[in-house]
């Protein structure tokens, strides 16, 4: 059995944001860059929900991991 596939607007609307091309991209443009040393996760722009969320799904390489992991590349681009 595979583990089912999210994409990018899916991962927004799973964290409660605007699931549109261009919600996300003003999301990214207005929180980018992360610094280096910050986790993804500890950003200080999440809910607490929201941290955990991200959190559980890295730590779990669970299926939403390599969108979790598409969205920390796209902040700190």
């Amino acid at each position: 059995m595979q583990n089912p596939t999210h994409d990018l607007p899916a991962l927004f609307e799973q964290l409660g944001l605007p699931a549109e091309q261009t919600s996300i991209e003003r999301f990214i443009s207005t929180h980018s860059p992360l610094p280096p040393t910050c986790r993804l996760a500890d950003a200080p722009f999440w809910t607490s929900a929201q941290a955990s969320f991200l959190r559980e799904e890295i730590l779990e390489d669970a299926d939403w991991a390599e969108v979790v992991d598409q969205l920390n590349l796209m902040l700190r681009g």
